[in-house]
């Protein structure tokens, strides 16, 4: 060989390393990719993302996610509107966009004390209630059987205090509706998942009444396959400790445990302030709306601190958690800009306005980076 073919060799050589060393720095890395081998990391999608209206924002939920829960169209109101009438057109769609794109579709929800439809609030007696729950139950979970992964069955029953809380259905039923709720589901599809879903069980008396809520279904013969701890969380509060006791205990009954409607809001809470009510007098108020234009770098940095702590723990409990679910996919997006007081800007999802990477999302991302 001729030494100038040598050299043309060697210069192949050193290219080729410097291409594959190039695709290697621009590998392309994501929350799903990263948290494969740990649990599902799912997004709530709106009626627009649905229809895929925002090519840019879809892109960001193809690449980002791979489970998928309907924010509001799924609820009662908008798909059982009337007694002898069924709205499935949006519903179908939101199924056909998780079956496109691979991922685990759940279904929010079955029964559920809010966004009914006006006639469901007039039910009176047991009866009537019992012959609702089996229609409305069965044609819904029999519709998608096989095509929807889980569903929650009863959302939010309870009160703070962990005791029931007086719905239609507890006040026609009682408290055997529970139960019914998921018997009639499992009838309707007996391999999907079946989750009971609230807020602030996280916290020591109302978990304790989800755990005998739960064992008061598994005792009366209903399927319960999982529990959905919901998440909106604040930057402060719930300690670490409960929401990692919460995880140990609600696995301890058998149960897979989901995160179900992450976001951490970063705005006072007016509950937090002695004496005042939730009312008009908050709206324009500027010490409840502290970062109308930016979110400071400080808090920024908080918020990225407070989601490195919150997964570390769901990290450290993957054998029990099955999916974490962000309750919106930008902040935008967020359901806490007009709650519980409207019109503030907060900053609660790992993605800006613009659909761009926040500090917390890298926080997030370095958990697992730094144990390859």
């Amino acid at each position: 060989m001729k030494l100038t073919n040598y050299y043309v060799l060697f210069a192949s050589i050193l290219l080729l390393s410097s291409c594959n060393q190039k695709k290697e720095e621009v590998k392309i890395t994501s929350l799903k990719d990263s948290y494969k081998d740990d649990f599902y990391i799912g997004t709530a999608l709106s009626e627009d993302q649905i229809e895929e209206k925002d090519v840019k924002v879809d892109s960001l939920i193809k690449k980002e996610f791979n489970a998928i829960t309907a924010e509001n169209i799924m609820k009662s109101m908008f798909v059982h509107p009337s007694p002898d009438k069924y709205d499935f057109a949006l519903t179908d769609k939101f199924i056909a966009y998780g079956e496109k794109n691979k991922m685990f579709i759940h279904g929010h929800t079955l029964i559920w004390h809010s966004q009914l439809a006006p006639w469901m609030e007039k039910i009176k007696d047991s009866v009537q209630m019992k012959a609702f729950m089996k229609d409305h139950i069965t044609t819904i979970v029999s519709k998608y059987k096989g095509r929807i992964d889980s569903w929650d069955v009863v959302n939010e029953a309870l009160n703070e205090d962990g005791t029931l809380r007086k719905s239609v259905f507890l006040n026609t039923m009682g408290e055997r509706y529970l139960a019914d709720a998921f018997k009639l589901a499992a009838a309707a599809d007996p391999k999907v998942d079946l989750y009971y879903n609230d807020y602030n069980i996280e916290e020591p008396a109302k978990r304790k009444g989800a755990i005998d809520l739960i064992k008061k279904i598994q005792a009366a013969g209903g399927k319960i396959d999982g529990v959905g701890i919901q998440g909106h969380w604040r930057l402060a509060s719930p300690s670490l400790e409960e929401i990692e006791q919460s995880i140990v205990e609600y696995s301890s009954l058998g149960l897979k445990v989901a995160i179900t409607e992450f976001d951490i809001t970063v705005l006072p809470n007016p509950w937090d302030l002695k004496g005042a009510d939730v009312n008009q007098n908050f709206e324009g108020n500027a010490k409840m709306n502290p970062y109308p234009e930016k979110l400071p770098d400080s808090v920024q940095v908080k918020l990225a601190e407070r989601y490195a702590s919150i997964f570390k723990i769901f990290i450290k409990h993957k054998d029990k958690i099955s999916r974490v679910t962000f309750w919106g996919v930008h902040d935008k997006q967020s359901w806490l800009n007009d709650w519980p007081i409207k019109g503030r800007t907060n900053y609660p999802l790992l993605f800006d306005t613009q659909l761009q990477h926040k500090k917390a999302y890298n926080s997030v991302m370095q958990l697992k980076e730094a144990k390859k």
